[in-house]
Protein backbone atom coordinates (compact mmCIF):
# COMPACT_ATOMS: atom_id res chain seq x y z
CA UNK A 1 0.00 0.00 0.00
CA UNK A 2 1.15 3.45 -0.69
CA UNK A 3 2.45 5.47 2.25
CA UNK A 4 1.70 9.14 2.56
CA UNK A 5 4.81 10.14 2.20
CA UNK A 6 5.16 8.15 -0.77
CA UNK A 7 1.76 9.79 -1.94
CA UNK A 8 3.01 13.39 -0.66
CA UNK A 9 6.20 12.91 -3.40
CA UNK A 10 4.61 11.59 -5.97
CA UNK A 11 2.44 14.33 -6.14
CA UNK A 12 4.57 16.99 -5.71
CA UNK A 13 7.13 15.25 -8.53
CA UNK A 14 3.86 14.75 -10.72
CA UNK A 15 3.32 18.74 -9.82
CA UNK A 16 6.44 19.94 -10.61
CA UNK A 17 6.59 18.18 -14.47
CA UNK A 18 3.00 19.17 -15.19
CA UNK A 19 3.66 22.92 -14.11
CA UNK A 20 7.48 22.32 -15.60
CA UNK A 21 9.40 23.19 -12.56
CA UNK A 22 11.83 20.07 -12.93
CA UNK A 23 11.62 16.82 -15.39
CA UNK A 24 14.23 14.00 -15.43
CA UNK A 25 16.81 14.33 -17.40
CA UNK A 26 17.10 12.45 -21.14
CA UNK A 27 13.28 11.68 -20.37
CA UNK A 28 12.99 10.23 -23.80
CA UNK A 29 15.46 7.81 -23.40
CA UNK A 30 14.12 6.41 -20.20
CA UNK A 31 15.83 9.03 -17.85
CA UNK A 32 18.80 9.10 -16.74
CA UNK A 33 19.13 7.97 -12.74
CA UNK A 34 19.29 10.53 -10.27
CA UNK A 35 19.29 13.60 -13.31
CA UNK A 36 17.43 16.66 -13.38
CA UNK A 37 16.40 19.19 -15.62
CA UNK A 38 14.94 22.48 -14.34
CA UNK A 39 11.88 23.93 -16.55
CA UNK A 40 10.45 26.97 -16.79
CA UNK A 41 9.42 27.85 -13.74
CA UNK A 42 11.97 25.91 -12.26
CA UNK A 43 15.07 28.01 -13.19
CA UNK A 44 13.61 31.39 -12.71
CA UNK A 45 12.82 29.85 -8.94
CA UNK A 46 16.35 28.48 -8.75
CA UNK A 47 17.43 31.80 -9.76
CA UNK A 48 15.17 33.61 -7.20
CA UNK A 49 17.00 31.16 -4.35
CA UNK A 50 20.55 32.24 -5.46
CA UNK A 51 20.15 35.55 -6.05
CA UNK A 52 18.23 35.68 -2.60
CA UNK A 53 21.24 33.73 -1.07
CA UNK A 54 23.67 35.76 -2.95
CA UNK A 55 21.91 39.06 -1.52
CA UNK A 56 21.87 38.02 1.50
CA UNK A 57 25.71 36.78 1.93
CA UNK A 58 27.39 39.27 -0.23
CA UNK A 59 25.48 41.72 -1.93
CA UNK A 60 24.23 43.42 1.49
CA UNK A 61 27.57 43.22 3.61
CA UNK A 62 30.54 45.15 3.46
CA UNK A 63 32.64 42.11 4.97
CA UNK A 64 31.88 39.31 2.14
CA UNK A 65 33.08 38.85 -1.29
CA UNK A 66 32.14 36.69 -4.12
CA UNK A 67 34.04 34.91 -6.74
CA UNK A 68 33.36 32.09 -8.90
CA UNK A 69 36.17 29.28 -9.62
CA UNK A 70 36.29 26.62 -12.86
CA UNK A 71 34.83 23.35 -12.72
CA UNK A 72 37.93 21.74 -13.68
CA UNK A 73 40.62 22.29 -10.72
CA UNK A 74 44.28 21.15 -10.80
CA UNK A 75 44.73 18.05 -9.50
CA UNK A 76 46.65 19.16 -6.79
CA UNK A 77 43.86 21.30 -5.09
CA UNK A 78 42.06 17.88 -4.59
CA UNK A 79 45.26 15.91 -3.48
CA UNK A 80 46.07 18.81 -0.88
CA UNK A 81 42.54 18.49 0.74
CA UNK A 82 42.68 14.96 0.47
CA UNK A 83 39.87 14.45 -1.34
CA UNK A 84 42.10 11.53 -4.07
CA UNK A 85 43.10 9.91 -0.41
CA UNK A 86 39.96 9.85 1.26
CA UNK A 87 36.70 10.71 -0.74
CA UNK A 88 35.70 7.12 -1.12
CA UNK A 89 32.60 5.91 0.44
CA UNK A 90 32.37 1.80 1.33
CA UNK A 91 29.84 0.35 -0.91
CA UNK A 92 27.78 -2.77 -0.90
CA UNK A 93 25.67 -4.95 -3.60
CA UNK A 94 22.76 -7.52 -3.44
CA UNK A 95 23.58 -10.27 -5.00
CA UNK A 96 19.89 -11.28 -5.43
CA UNK A 97 18.33 -7.94 -6.85
CA UNK A 98 21.46 -6.24 -7.95
CA UNK A 99 20.70 -3.07 -6.07
CA UNK A 100 23.46 -0.83 -4.82
CA UNK A 101 24.18 0.73 -1.12
CA UNK A 102 26.65 2.63 0.80
CA UNK A 103 27.21 0.54 3.25
CA UNK A 104 26.29 2.98 6.40
CA UNK A 105 22.92 3.11 5.06
CA UNK A 106 22.02 -0.82 5.55
CA UNK A 107 21.83 -2.55 9.16
CA UNK A 108 22.39 -6.06 8.85
CA UNK A 109 23.93 -8.12 6.20
CA UNK A 110 20.22 -8.33 4.26
CA UNK A 111 19.82 -6.13 1.45
CA UNK A 112 16.96 -3.44 2.38
CA UNK A 113 14.85 -3.77 -0.80
CA UNK A 114 14.95 -7.36 -1.14
CA UNK A 115 16.19 -9.62 1.71
CA UNK A 116 19.22 -10.65 -0.11
CA UNK A 117 22.56 -11.45 0.71
CA UNK A 118 25.23 -8.77 -0.07
CA UNK A 119 28.50 -8.59 -0.92
CA UNK A 120 31.96 -8.06 0.96
CA UNK A 121 32.24 -3.86 1.20
CA UNK A 122 34.47 -2.12 -1.78
CA UNK A 123 35.66 1.25 -2.39
CA UNK A 124 33.74 3.41 -3.79
CA UNK A 125 35.69 6.51 -5.71
CA UNK A 126 33.19 9.64 -5.69
CA UNK A 127 35.18 11.95 -7.53
CA UNK A 128 34.43 12.65 -11.02
CA UNK A 129 37.61 12.25 -13.42
CA UNK A 130 37.92 12.90 -17.17
CA UNK A 131 40.88 14.00 -19.33
CA UNK A 132 42.59 17.33 -20.16
CA UNK A 133 44.03 17.31 -23.69
CA UNK A 134 45.26 14.93 -26.40
CA UNK A 135 46.14 12.30 -24.43
CA UNK A 136 44.06 9.60 -22.05
CA UNK A 137 47.12 9.07 -19.46
CA UNK A 138 47.42 8.83 -16.14
CA UNK A 139 49.29 12.53 -16.51
CA UNK A 140 46.06 14.32 -18.25
CA UNK A 141 43.58 13.03 -15.33
CA UNK A 142 41.91 15.97 -14.06
CA UNK A 143 38.56 15.84 -11.78
CA UNK A 144 34.95 17.73 -11.79
CA UNK A 145 35.36 19.80 -8.45
CA UNK A 146 33.34 17.67 -5.72
CA UNK A 147 32.92 21.07 -3.72
CA UNK A 148 32.97 24.92 -4.40
CA UNK A 149 35.33 25.82 -1.44
CA UNK A 150 38.73 24.48 -2.21
CA UNK A 151 39.44 26.94 -5.04
CA UNK A 152 38.46 29.47 -2.45
CA UNK A 153 41.25 28.87 -0.58
CA UNK A 154 43.37 28.59 -3.67
CA UNK A 155 42.36 31.68 -4.25
CA UNK A 156 42.85 33.54 -1.13
CA UNK A 157 45.57 35.32 -0.93
CA UNK A 158 44.58 36.70 -5.21
CA UNK A 159 41.03 38.09 -3.48
CA UNK A 160 43.46 39.68 -0.28
CA UNK A 161 45.26 41.47 -2.56
CA UNK A 162 42.85 42.29 -5.18
CA UNK A 163 39.79 43.82 -2.47
CA UNK A 164 42.20 44.64 0.48
CA UNK A 165 39.72 42.97 2.70
CA UNK A 166 41.01 42.58 6.86
CA UNK A 167 40.33 40.06 8.85
CA UNK A 168 37.47 39.10 9.42
CA UNK A 169 36.10 38.12 5.87
CA UNK A 170 34.04 36.33 3.42
CA UNK A 171 34.93 34.57 0.14
CA UNK A 172 31.42 33.63 -1.13
CA UNK A 173 30.64 31.43 -4.64
CA UNK A 174 27.72 29.56 -5.93
CA UNK A 175 28.37 26.55 -8.65
CA UNK A 176 28.11 22.95 -9.51
CA UNK A 177 29.94 20.50 -8.08
CA UNK A 178 29.97 16.69 -8.82
CA UNK A 179 29.68 13.21 -6.65
CA UNK A 180 29.59 9.79 -8.13
CA UNK A 181 27.28 9.27 -5.37
CA UNK A 182 26.63 5.02 -4.58
CA UNK A 183 22.90 5.97 -4.19
CA UNK A 184 21.61 9.04 -4.92
CA UNK A 185 17.82 9.40 -4.55
CA UNK A 186 14.59 11.21 -3.43
CA UNK A 187 14.26 13.10 -6.33
CA UNK A 188 16.55 16.86 -6.43
CA UNK A 189 17.57 15.83 -2.50
CA UNK A 190 20.13 13.83 -3.62
CA UNK A 191 22.02 13.85 -7.19
CA UNK A 192 25.53 13.60 -8.81
CA UNK A 193 25.40 16.93 -10.01
CA UNK A 194 24.26 19.73 -7.94
CA UNK A 195 24.79 23.57 -7.12
CA UNK A 196 25.86 24.72 -4.17
CA UNK A 197 25.72 27.98 -2.35
CA UNK A 198 29.16 28.27 0.07
CA UNK A 199 31.17 30.89 1.68
CA UNK A 200 34.48 30.50 4.20
CA UNK A 201 34.19 33.24 6.59
CA UNK A 202 38.32 33.95 7.28
CA UNK A 203 39.17 34.81 10.92
CA UNK A 204 42.07 35.25 13.76
CA UNK A 205 41.73 31.72 15.81
CA UNK A 206 40.58 33.03 19.09
CA UNK A 207 37.17 34.42 17.66
CA UNK A 208 36.40 31.34 15.57
CA UNK A 209 33.46 30.21 18.30
CA UNK A 210 32.29 33.51 18.26
CA UNK A 211 31.97 33.69 14.57
CA UNK A 212 30.67 30.34 14.24
CA UNK A 213 27.87 31.04 16.59
CA UNK A 214 26.99 34.06 14.40
CA UNK A 215 26.88 32.53 11.28
CA UNK A 216 24.72 29.52 12.44
CA UNK A 217 21.94 31.68 13.65
CA UNK A 218 22.29 34.06 10.28
CA UNK A 219 21.93 31.32 8.14
CA UNK A 220 18.93 29.87 10.19
CA UNK A 221 17.74 33.31 10.11
CA UNK A 222 17.99 33.13 5.93
CA UNK A 223 15.96 30.32 5.89
CA UNK A 224 12.97 31.01 7.45
CA UNK A 225 13.21 34.40 5.17
CA UNK A 226 12.31 32.13 2.36
CA UNK A 227 8.87 31.15 3.82
CA UNK A 228 9.74 28.24 5.19
CA UNK A 229 7.97 27.53 8.78
CA UNK A 230 9.99 27.71 11.56
CA UNK A 231 8.69 24.29 13.03
CA UNK A 232 10.22 22.74 9.83
CA UNK A 233 13.40 23.82 10.46
CA UNK A 234 15.95 23.06 13.51
CA UNK A 235 19.62 22.46 14.17
CA UNK A 236 21.42 19.96 14.98
CA UNK A 237 25.28 19.56 16.41
CA UNK A 238 27.26 16.82 15.47
CA UNK A 239 28.93 14.56 17.68
CA UNK A 240 32.77 13.81 17.84
CA UNK A 241 32.56 10.93 16.30
CA UNK A 242 30.82 12.23 12.72
CA UNK A 243 32.95 15.35 13.02
CA UNK A 244 34.93 15.63 9.47
CA UNK A 245 38.75 15.17 10.24
CA UNK A 246 39.09 19.08 9.41
CA UNK A 247 36.37 20.51 11.55
CA UNK A 248 36.55 21.50 15.31
CA UNK A 249 32.55 21.84 15.72
CA UNK A 250 29.24 21.75 12.93
CA UNK A 251 25.71 22.20 13.05
CA UNK A 252 23.47 21.14 10.32
CA UNK A 253 19.97 22.92 9.18
CA UNK A 254 17.91 20.52 8.97
CA UNK A 255 14.25 20.14 7.15
CA UNK A 256 11.56 18.09 7.86
CA UNK A 257 11.66 16.05 4.26
CA UNK A 258 9.01 13.43 4.44
CA UNK A 259 11.51 10.56 3.47
CA UNK A 260 14.34 11.08 5.33
CA UNK A 261 14.51 7.88 8.16
CA UNK A 262 13.95 10.03 11.83
CA UNK A 263 12.47 12.87 9.75
CA UNK A 264 15.24 15.69 9.59
CA UNK A 265 17.29 16.20 6.95
CA UNK A 266 20.30 17.75 5.96
CA UNK A 267 19.33 21.68 4.35
CA UNK A 268 23.19 23.39 5.25
CA UNK A 269 25.91 22.60 6.73
CA UNK A 270 28.03 25.12 9.40
CA UNK A 271 31.62 24.29 10.25
CA UNK A 272 34.62 25.11 12.29
CA UNK A 273 37.14 23.73 9.85
CA UNK A 274 40.14 25.43 11.80
CA UNK A 275 43.33 26.21 9.52
CA UNK A 276 43.06 22.80 8.11
CA UNK A 277 42.31 24.12 4.63
CA UNK A 278 44.54 26.97 4.07
CA UNK A 279 47.53 24.94 5.65
CA UNK A 280 47.17 21.83 3.66
CA UNK A 281 47.30 23.80 0.16
CA UNK A 282 50.18 25.88 1.75
CA UNK A 283 51.51 22.49 2.26
CA UNK A 284 51.09 20.89 -1.01
CA UNK A 285 51.83 24.19 -3.31
CA UNK A 286 54.49 25.86 -1.35
CA UNK A 287 52.97 28.99 -1.52
CA UNK A 288 52.14 31.28 1.55
CA UNK A 289 48.78 31.89 2.15
CA UNK A 290 48.99 33.36 5.40
CA UNK A 291 47.42 36.66 6.18
CA UNK A 292 49.69 39.98 6.79
CA UNK A 293 48.81 41.47 9.80
CA UNK A 294 49.52 45.00 9.36
CA UNK A 295 48.27 46.24 13.02
CA UNK A 296 50.06 43.79 14.42
CA UNK A 297 52.76 43.43 12.16
CA UNK A 298 52.47 39.32 12.11
CA UNK A 299 51.37 36.90 9.96
CA UNK A 300 48.10 34.64 10.49
CA UNK A 301 46.87 31.56 9.00
CA UNK A 302 43.07 32.37 9.65
CA UNK A 303 40.68 29.81 10.96
CA UNK A 304 37.67 29.33 8.51
CA UNK A 305 34.00 29.11 9.36
CA UNK A 306 32.34 27.54 6.51
CA UNK A 307 28.67 28.11 5.15
CA UNK A 308 28.14 25.11 2.81
CA UNK A 309 24.09 24.69 1.42
CA UNK A 310 22.48 23.38 -1.72
CA UNK A 311 20.24 24.91 -4.04
CA UNK A 312 18.71 21.60 -5.14
CA UNK A 313 17.94 21.07 -1.35
CA UNK A 314 16.80 24.49 -0.55
CA UNK A 315 14.31 24.01 -3.94
CA UNK A 316 12.98 21.13 -2.46
CA UNK A 317 12.58 21.84 1.36
CA UNK A 318 10.77 25.48 -0.57
CA UNK A 319 8.38 23.25 -2.37
CA UNK A 320 7.44 20.75 0.26
CA UNK A 321 6.97 23.22 2.52
CA UNK A 322 4.64 25.21 0.31
CA UNK A 323 2.27 22.38 -1.43
CA UNK A 324 -0.79 22.22 0.01
CA UNK A 325 -4.37 20.76 -0.52
CA UNK A 326 -7.58 22.34 0.54
CA UNK A 327 -11.35 22.28 -0.47
CA UNK A 328 -12.82 25.87 -1.15
CA UNK A 329 -16.60 26.57 -1.82
CA UNK A 330 -16.79 22.54 -2.20
CA UNK A 331 -13.90 22.66 -4.82
CA UNK A 332 -10.56 20.99 -4.22
CA UNK A 333 -7.45 22.92 -5.57
CA UNK A 334 -3.63 22.68 -5.37
CA UNK A 335 -1.48 25.68 -4.17
CA UNK A 336 2.02 26.23 -3.99
CA UNK A 337 2.66 29.24 -0.91
CA UNK A 338 5.69 30.16 -2.38
CA UNK A 339 6.56 33.21 -0.54
CA UNK A 340 6.17 35.78 -3.22
CA UNK A 341 10.13 36.74 -3.38
CA UNK A 342 10.66 33.12 -4.90
CA UNK A 343 7.58 32.95 -6.87
CA UNK A 344 8.84 32.64 -10.91
CA UNK A 345 5.08 34.23 -11.53
CA UNK A 346 4.56 37.34 -9.57
CA UNK A 347 1.39 37.93 -11.79
CA UNK A 348 -0.95 36.55 -14.29
CA UNK A 349 -3.18 38.21 -16.58
CA UNK A 350 -6.43 36.82 -17.26
CA UNK A 351 -8.70 37.93 -19.84
CA UNK A 352 -12.30 36.93 -18.65
CA UNK A 353 -13.74 36.11 -22.23
CA UNK A 354 -11.57 35.47 -25.35
CA UNK A 355 -13.38 38.37 -26.85
CA UNK A 356 -11.50 40.69 -24.37
CA UNK A 357 -8.11 39.39 -25.19
CA UNK A 358 -6.98 42.08 -26.83
CA UNK A 359 -7.31 44.47 -24.30
CA UNK A 360 -6.50 42.44 -21.28
CA UNK A 361 -2.99 42.16 -23.49
CA UNK A 362 -2.57 45.92 -23.25
CA UNK A 363 -3.06 45.07 -19.51
CA UNK A 364 -0.11 42.14 -20.02
CA UNK A 365 1.97 44.41 -21.48
CA UNK A 366 1.77 47.24 -19.46
CA UNK A 367 2.93 44.81 -16.46
CA UNK A 368 5.39 42.66 -17.77
CA UNK A 369 8.07 45.34 -18.19
CA UNK A 370 7.89 46.00 -14.55
CA UNK A 371 7.41 42.08 -13.08
CA UNK A 372 7.75 38.55 -13.80
CA UNK A 373 4.23 38.39 -15.34
CA UNK A 374 2.58 35.28 -17.55
CA UNK A 375 -0.76 36.22 -20.23
CA UNK A 376 -3.52 32.98 -20.14
CA UNK A 377 -6.38 32.97 -21.95
CA UNK A 378 -6.22 28.74 -22.05
CA UNK A 379 -9.51 27.13 -20.10
CA UNK A 380 -12.32 28.49 -18.39
CA UNK A 381 -11.22 30.99 -15.31
CA UNK A 382 -11.66 28.43 -12.91
CA UNK A 383 -9.30 26.26 -14.50
CA UNK A 384 -6.42 29.08 -15.15
CA UNK A 385 -6.78 30.76 -12.02
CA UNK A 386 -5.88 26.81 -10.42
CA UNK A 387 -3.15 26.57 -12.71
CA UNK A 388 -1.77 29.75 -11.29
CA UNK A 389 -2.17 28.55 -7.46
CA UNK A 390 -0.66 25.36 -8.36
CA UNK A 391 2.36 27.36 -10.07
CA UNK A 392 2.38 29.37 -6.57
CA UNK A 393 2.03 32.79 -8.48
CA UNK A 394 0.49 35.23 -5.91
CA UNK A 395 -1.75 37.65 -7.75
CA UNK A 396 -4.24 37.39 -10.78
CA UNK A 397 -5.26 40.21 -12.55
CA UNK A 398 -8.23 39.26 -14.11
CA UNK A 399 -9.82 42.06 -17.02
CA UNK A 400 -13.89 41.52 -17.33
CA UNK A 401 -16.52 43.22 -19.48
CA UNK A 402 -17.08 45.97 -16.55
CA UNK A 403 -12.93 46.76 -17.01
CA UNK A 404 -14.19 48.43 -20.44
CA UNK A 405 -16.65 51.13 -19.31
CA UNK A 406 -14.55 51.75 -15.63
CA UNK A 407 -10.81 50.89 -16.73
CA UNK A 408 -10.45 48.71 -13.89
CA UNK A 409 -8.68 45.36 -13.13
CA UNK A 410 -9.75 42.49 -10.64
CA UNK A 411 -6.77 41.52 -8.50
CA UNK A 412 -6.94 38.18 -6.85
CA UNK A 413 -4.76 36.98 -3.93
CA UNK A 414 -3.93 33.42 -4.13
CA UNK A 415 -3.37 32.14 -0.24
CA UNK A 416 -6.62 34.06 0.87
CA UNK A 417 -8.39 34.05 -2.08
CA UNK A 418 -9.50 37.92 -1.06
CA UNK A 419 -10.00 40.50 -4.15
CA UNK A 420 -9.56 44.33 -4.53
CA UNK A 421 -10.84 46.26 -7.73
CA UNK A 422 -7.88 48.93 -8.84
CA UNK A 423 -7.65 51.12 -11.73
CA UNK A 424 -5.34 50.28 -14.47
CA UNK A 425 -3.72 53.54 -14.70
CA UNK A 426 -2.14 52.41 -11.28
CA UNK A 427 -2.15 48.44 -11.45
CA UNK A 428 1.51 48.48 -11.79
CA UNK A 429 2.37 50.54 -8.77
CA UNK A 430 -0.31 48.75 -6.68
CA UNK A 431 0.95 45.24 -7.23
CA UNK A 432 4.12 46.63 -6.33
CA UNK A 433 3.04 47.88 -3.19
CA UNK A 434 1.32 44.85 -1.75
CA UNK A 435 4.19 42.45 -3.39
CA UNK A 436 6.43 44.02 -0.82
CA UNK A 437 4.21 45.26 1.99
CA UNK A 438 1.35 42.18 1.70
CA UNK A 439 -1.93 41.72 1.32
CA UNK A 440 -3.80 44.27 2.60
CA UNK A 441 -6.15 42.26 6.11
CA UNK A 442 -8.63 44.52 5.36
CA UNK A 443 -9.44 43.42 1.75
CA UNK A 444 -10.54 39.92 3.09
CA UNK A 445 -10.38 36.31 1.84
CA UNK A 446 -11.89 33.42 1.22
Amino acid sequence: MTTDIDDLMKKLVSLCKRRGFVFQSGEIYGGLQSSWDYGPLGVELKRNIEAGWWDFMVSTRPDVVGMDSAIITHPDVWKASGHLQHFHDPMVDCMKCKSRFRQDHVEGETCPECGGELTEPRDFGLMFKTSMGALEDDSATVYLRPETCQPIFVNFSNIVTATRQKLPFGIAQTGKAFRNEITARNFIFRSREFEQMEMEFFCRPEEAGRWFDYWVEQRLQWYRGLGIRSGNLRTRKHDESELAHYADSCVDIEYTFPFVTGGWGELEGIANRTDFDLKAQMEMSGQDLSFQDQAGNQKIVPWVIETSGGIGRTMLAVLLDAYREETVEGRERVVLGLHRDLAPIKVAVLPLSRKLDDRAEEVFRMVSPHLPSQFDVTGSIGKRYRRMDEAGTPFCVTFDFDSLEDRKVTVRERDSLGQIRTPIETLVDTLKDILASGWPDECGGA
